[in-house]
C-alpha cells in the first residue's frame, strides 16, 4: 500500500501563492506552478480537481478568519446591551479597528490574492459579498439604537452598502498596495478619525 507524500502539499500551496500573487487567477499558468514545487501535474490532479481549488486551498485560512472575524462581532444579543454599550459600538477607535488590520497582515499575501488577484475565480465577488454581511452585522446595531431613540438618522439598507464598500476598500487599499506595518497603523489611526459613524446615525 503506498504512502501519500504529504510533504508536497505546503510546496505546491506556496508555488501556488506565488504564482497567483504574481500573475493573478486568470493568468497563472498550472504548469508552472508544478515545476516550482517539484511535482507533476498528475500529483496536483491528486488533491485538487484543477486550478480553482488550487486557489481557494491559498485563500481558504484568511477566507475563514475574516467570517469568523465578522462572526464574532454580528451575534450578538443587542437588547441585552445598555444604552452605553449601544452608543460606544459606533464610536470608532484605534483599539477596536487595529485587531482586523493585525489578522490580515498574519497572512502576508494571501490576503492580497484573495482581494486582488481573484478575477476568475469563485471568490471574484468576495469584497462585495463580506461588504454585505457587514451592512447586515451594522444595520443590526443601528436597528436597535434607532429602536431606542439613540440614532435619529434614518438610514436606508443601500446607505449603509455604500458607506461599508467604502470603509471596507480603506481597510483593504494598504495590504494591495504592500504598505509597511508602521503605515498601516498609522492609516488605521487615519480611518477612525475619517469615518465618523456616530455622525452618520446622528447617535444622541
Amino acid at each position: 500500500m503506498s504512502v501519500r507524500d504529504t510533504s508536497i502539499d505546503p510546496r505546491l500551496i506556496e508555488s501556488a501563492r506565488r504564482e497567483f500573487l504574481e500573475h493573478g487567477f486568470l493568468k497563472a499558468d498550472l504548469k508552472t506552478i508544478c515545476e516550482n514545487a517539484g511535482v507533476t501535474t498528475g500529483a496536483v490532479y491528486k488533491r485538487y480537481k484543477g486550478k480553482d481549488e488550487l486557489f481557494c486551498a491559498v485563500v481558504e485560512g484568511i477566507v475563514g478568519e475574516l467570517d469568523s472575524f465578522l462572526e464574532l462581532r454580528s451575534g450578538v444579543d443587542f437588547s441585552a446591551l445598555s444604552d452605553d454599550e449601544i452608543r460606544e459600538s459606533w464610536i470608532m477607535s484605534y483599539e477596536s479597528m487595529i485587531p482586523i488590520f493585525h489578522l490580515i497582515e498574519s497572512f502576508g499575501d494571501d490576503f492580497k490574492i484573495l482581494i486582488d488577484r481573484c478575477a476568475g475565480t469563485g471568490f471574484e465577488n468576495y469584497s462585495h459579498d463580506y461588504v454585505e454581511k457587514m451592512s447586515y452585522a451594522y444595520e443590526q446595531f443601528y436597528s436597535e439604537a434607532y429602536r431606542r431613540g439613540i440614532a435619529g438618522a434614518k438610514v436606508s439598507h443601500e446607505e449603509f452598502h455604500i458607506l461599508l464598500t467604502s470603509f471596507w476598500s480603506a481597510i483593504c487599499e494598504p495590504f494591495v498596495h504592500n504598505m509597511s506595518h508602521e503605515q498601516i497603523e498609522e492609516h488605521c489611526r487615519m480611518i477612525c478619525r475619517f469615518f465618523d459613524w456616530a455622525a452618520v446615525i446622528d447617535m444622541k
